[in-house]
């Protein structure tokens, strides 16, 4: 074989590979027991819940806060305004469920230039207790979220925080958004916790106040482009581990346009490049693009036979099946087209995000730094 062809088999040997052993890292995470017996840790909890405007599935979502399976916890809903069309629904919410403490805080701090963060303060500093569970008001927990974010802390841990797992995608760019979401990026953040180097992602960040104080506070989430990088800085430079907990929740997508799906992800994928840039260099080998490309050259130069593409593409996708079933997952043939249409477009996102380094959030420039990737 040249050096050539051998280059080229490397390119989707090494691809293939890591594709492989992401998938069963990530689903032997999924299949992490809980801890039996009658000493299950559960402390009281304070769930902080930032809202901003109403979107179609929010009273859905925010409502799974105030009906939790634990023993005792409190909800906190912060508003930054009083005009916020959410707030209504809110107190609607509180008022048909007397049995769980809960209050809506409105004000808007200038802790960071982080809009989240901000929102979130006056909850942090009003809750009860120093166990905090902060969620986005797009996350629909089931009824054993706070639990099974309990049952994964461990001595080690200075932070329990998971992707979510898309759901109800309609029309084809909801089923691409899903399939970023749930085969790549949950994928990948499931396997890296698995090996005992977890990543924090915003929607769900689970930790004790000590932890977070002792980082700097709430107001050093927003050293960072975004605080999903901030709170796993935080956590490691104290020695913690970033844990995810095995049971992802749900955020109903429902309909994406394009441009939106486009959006989102290169906002990402900047917090990516800015918060971990030796990692995110090797995001360019993420997709099937890179290997599928090598391995057509090498059919063109006669080194391979036809047929080794289309075993590669079996294989590929037939192992982002088999996760997504872990996870509980129904793919159709719109979901397999969605994944194909999300790996064309890596490559050309890791490349704009070279473009520049900031982006705009629900309206406000983040110049370059310090903003949620919500």
């Amino acid at each position: 074989m040249t050096v050539l062809a051998a280059a080229l088999a490397s390119l989707a040997a090494v691809p293939l590979a890591a594709h492989l052993a992401s998938a069963g890292a990530a689903v032997a995470a999924t299949r992490r027991a809980p801890p039996e017996g009658e000493a299950r840790f559960r402390p009281f909890i304070s769930l902080l819940r930032p809202v901003h405007g109403l979107d179609p599935h929010d009273r859905e979502t925010l409502k799974s806060g105030l009906t939790q399976d634990y023993p005792a916890y409190e909800v906190i809903f912060c508003a930054a305004s009083a005009d916020d069309p959410a707030c209504a629904a809110v107190r609607e919410m509180i008022a048909a469920h007397p049995e769980v403490p809960a209050r809506l805080l409105i004000g808007d701090g200038g802790l960071s230039s982080n809009p989240k963060l901000n929102n979130l303060a006056k909850g942090v500093a009003a809750a009860r207790s120093d166990w905090l569970v902060m969620a986005d008001a797009n996350l629909l927990l089931a009824p054993e979220y706070l639990a099974g974010l309990a049952d994964s802390w461990q001595a080690d841990t200075g932070l329990v925080s998971g992707p979510p797992l898309g759901t109800r995608a309609e029309g084809f760019w909801g089923a691409v958004e899903c399939a970023f979401l749930n085969t790549n990026q949950a994928r990948w953040q499931l396997a890296t916790g698995a090996l005992g180097f977890g990543f924090a992602q915003g929607k769900t960040l689970f930790w004790n106040r000590k932890v977070l104080e002792a980082g700097g506070g709430l107001a050093a989430l927003g050293r960072d482009m975004a605080e999903d990088v901030a709170s796993t800085k935080l956590v490691r430079a104290q020695g913690l581990r970033v844990q995810l907990p095995a049971r992802l929740s749900a955020q109903p997508v429902g309909r994406r346009s394009a441009r939106a799906v486009w959006d989102r992800q290169l906002r990402w994928s900047r917090v990516r490049r800015d918060g971990f840039p030796g990692l995110f260099l090797a995001e360019i080998a993420q997709g099937s693009v890179l290997g599928l490309a090598s391995l057509a050259a090498l059919v063109a130069l006669g080194a391979v036979p036809g047929w080794l593409p289309a075993l590669f593409l079996a294989l590929w996708y037939g192992t982002e099946a088999g996760f997504a079933r872990a996870l509980g997952l129904v793919l159709t043939p719109r979901d397999l087209a969605a994944m194909l249409v999300r790996d064309a477009l890596l490559p050309v996102l890791w490349f704009a995000t070279f473009a520049r380094r900031g982006f705009d959030w629900r309206g406000t420039a983040m110049g370059g730094a310090r903003a949620p990737a919500e």
